[in-house]
């Protein structure tokens, strides 16, 4: 298979953890005889001191003409501090979604066995749970009209939803459910919010669809509390986009770290694979930063091209390298590893597999490896 992927580094530790969900890519292509050609394009802060737009029209005309979105992170503390700064990295990252038509972020969230200590979480509320997050990417609140008197003392941020949007979302959460355990929880604010109201009208219409499924819902309050008394309970969560946003990063404290979980934004056309995690600009430089969810997030690229056989050689991986404890210092602190060293662990056992003696600490802590 021969893609085209457009990667859009951005900011903060954005370039250093997709350095490695290439050399994954790239060792896959090796071993399974595809060709992947990546294209680099700036987005984000790193976009807006260079150009002066978070997303420059050639970085845009890029991923409208590409097979897939390859992103690492945006944000910048200088903008994050500033209330006053008319353009932002995450408006690029806005504008992005809605050119592309990416309606639906799905977010899998399943702790590591081995890691399951690293949860601030027991044990026994953690262990078994498996689920993923439908979030409706762009609609609601992030995408509504927003005012701001002349004095700056009163704002307002419309949230709107029409019922083709919530439609299509909930297609894709139900059949997901299909494949799963075949439930699925409505996640919205119904008795507050009028826009919720209709999520809940329209979700149940759709249901009848699937008659299979088991439909329940929660008041977002409510499954913000149960995420962490007892996230077993879910299968499939679908939601708008501010809830859907807020409730991702709660779960991934189940995991037991923010620098594990993948996501994939799809459209009708187009789709875009990044962490969930942000720039993390502290650990800018410094061979600190996770890199597994950016990896995840490639293996997430392959499934969605059916090259599964390939997607599950990045999982046994990433498996692995939890196994030999070869992880950054958020999940191990006094770990010697670091970014290059776990993405190198990945692209070797990705060529050599089969030979897990080569797998032993010295090689790896002094970053021997057959990718350059």
């Amino acid at each position: 298979m021969n893609l085209k992927i457009a990667v859009l580094p951005g900011d903060g530790i954005g370039p250093e953890v997709i350095l490695q969900a290439k050399k994954a890519l790239y060792a896959i292509g090796e071993v399974y005889n595809h060709e992947f050609v990546f294209e680099e394009a700036l987005m984000g802060a790193v976009a807006i001191d260079k150009t002066g737009n978070p997303l420059p029209e050639q970085t845009l005309n890029l991923c409208l003409n590409t097979d897939a979105v390859l992103l690492g992170a945006i944000g910048d503390p200088k903008y994050d501090n500033n209330p006053n700064a008319k353009v932002r990295p995450e408006q690029g990252l806005l504008k992005l979604r809605k050119e592309l038509g990416l309606f639906a972020n799905i977010r899998p969230i399943k702790p590591y066995k081995a890691l399951i200590e690293s949860s601030p979480l027991k044990r026994e509320i953690i262990e078994g749970a498996d689920f993923t997050i439908f979030r409706e990417l762009t609609g609601g609140a992030y995408f509504g009209t927003k005012t701001l008197n002349e004095e700056g003392t009163h704002a307002s941020d419309l949230c709107e939803y029409s019922e083709e949007e919530i439609t299509r979302i909930a297609h894709l959460a139900f059949k997901s459910a299909q494949k799963r355990r075949k439930k699925l929880t409505m996640v919205d604010k119904a008795n507050v919010l009028e826009t919720s109201r209709l999520w809940r009208k329209v979700v149940q219409k759709v249901s009848e669809d699937y008659p299979d499924v088991k439909l329940d819902f929660l008041f977002v309050d409510n499954a913000a509390m149960q995420l962490i008394l007892n996230p077993k309970q879910f299968d499939v969560i679908l939601t708008e986009n501010l809830f859907g946003d807020i409730l991702s990063d709660e779960a991934s404290v189940i995991t037991g770290s923010i620098g594990l979980l993948p996501s994939v934004s799809l459209g009708e056309k187009n789709a875009l694979f990044e962490p969930i995690h942000g720039s993390y600009p502290q650990a800018k430089g410094k061979n600190i930063a996770n890199p597994i969810a950016s990896i995840l997030a490639a293996a997430l690229l392959l499934e969605h091209f059916g090259l599964t056989k390939e997607a599950h050689v990045i999982y046994k991986a990433i498996e692995k390298a939890i196994e030999y404890k070869v992880v950054t210092v958020d999940l191990k602190p006094d770990s010697k590893f670091g970014t290059n060293e776990v993405g190198e662990f990945v692209s070797n056992f990705i060529f050599s597999k089969d030979d897990l003696l080569y797998f032993n600490n010295d090689n790896v802590s002094i970053g021997q490896s057959t990718i350059v």
